[in-house]
């Protein structure tokens, strides 16, 4: 009861929070975009694009959310969670494809220097983007937390990049006001994008490495061995594997128990050892398979290190 109770609210916080993102984005776009036709900053114009890819990379993320919040099915018996990596790989290729276009008109800028007027307006709306998107990020933070969505923790990641690039442009429009040094805007608009790129590079690859099936942290490997190993008559434990599907992990394992044990016996020692696991990593699905001690057998663990 506990478990679909925390898996509900999980699923209305990570709605909640796409939801969130995504009205912020097309906000910011908007009041950018009036910016940059009254300033004609090339970083203003950078971070409106980048709000811009905001509203396509939250729409992604919200379709990514509904689609890994569906329960398993026959096709799909293990869930949907792996649709928020997909969202991920997606927005960073996006953001990726954003930054090269910044740094294609920073160039052309260079070459064909440009006043910016009326500099001020660009300060109040970095400005207001800027408390704005700090909100957003504490409430998605929050989420994420309780979640361990990847499609939160990616937009969360991004939002966090917007904070540190608005600090950059707001620095840049108030030295272009102050002393009309111009073509420090376009050196931060280089800098906003080659920051942008790098990040976007950070996210694909963390998309794939849950994509590819990758281990899971050695601290929660270690951390499930031993919660396995101090329960009552384990007697060992090997072929320990684990993954992210997303929404939740998942362990697969050997637990090593005596030979002599009855049935029903060892089946509850294992349901202690997977009720155990559940109390750690809620939500998390576990597959046990019981082997007598002793046993000579082939095992993963052995085949790996060769």
């Amino acid at each position: 009861m506990f478990s679909n109770q925390l898996e509900t609210t999980n699923k209305h916080l990570k709605k909640l929070a796409t939801t969130a993102s995504l009205a912020l984005a097309i906000f910011l776009t908007i009041i950018k975009t009036f910016g940059v036709l009254y300033t004609g900053s090339l970083s203003v114009l950078s971070s409106m694009i980048d709000s811009l890819a905001d509203i396509f990379a939250s729409l992604i993320t919200f379709f990514a959310v509904h689609i890994s919040s569906r329960p398993a099915d026959k096709e799909h018996r293990y869930g949907h969670g792996k649709a928020e990596a997909i969202s991920a790989l997606i927005q960073s290729a996006f953001i990726c494809g954003s930054g090269f276009f910044i740094i294609y008109d920073a160039v052309i800028r260079f070459l064909s220097p440009r006043t910016i007027p009326q500099s001020w307006i660009g300060i109040i709306i970095m400005i207001i983007s800027l408390i704005l998107t700090i909100c957003l990020i504490i409430f998605q933070h929050y989420v994420a937390k309780r979640t361990k969505s990847q499609a939160i923790i990616a937009d969360a990641l991004h939002y966090y990049v917007d904070v540190i690039t608005n600090f950059g442009i707001i620095f840049s429009l108030f030295i272009v006001h102050q002393w009309n040094i111009f073509w420090i805007d376009t050196i931060t608009a280089i800098i906003v994008s080659a920051y942008l790129i790098f990040n976007a590079y950070k996210l694909a690859t963390d998309a794939i490495s849950l994509l590819m099936d990758k281990e899971l942290d050695d601290s929660i490997r270690e951390h499930v061995t031993k919660i396995a190993l101090s329960s009552d008559h384990i007697m060992g434990i090997h072929d320990l594997r684990s993954r992210n599907m997303g929404d939740k992990y998942i362990f697969e394992l050997h637990l090593e128990l005596d030979g002599n044990l009855a049935l029903a016996q060892a089946h509850q020692y294992t349901n202690n050892v997977e009720k155990s696991i559940k109390q750690a990593y809620p939500g998390a699905q576990i597959i046990i398979h019981q082997d007598p001690s002793g046993t000579s057998e082939p095992k993963l663990d052995k085949e790996i290190k060769i």
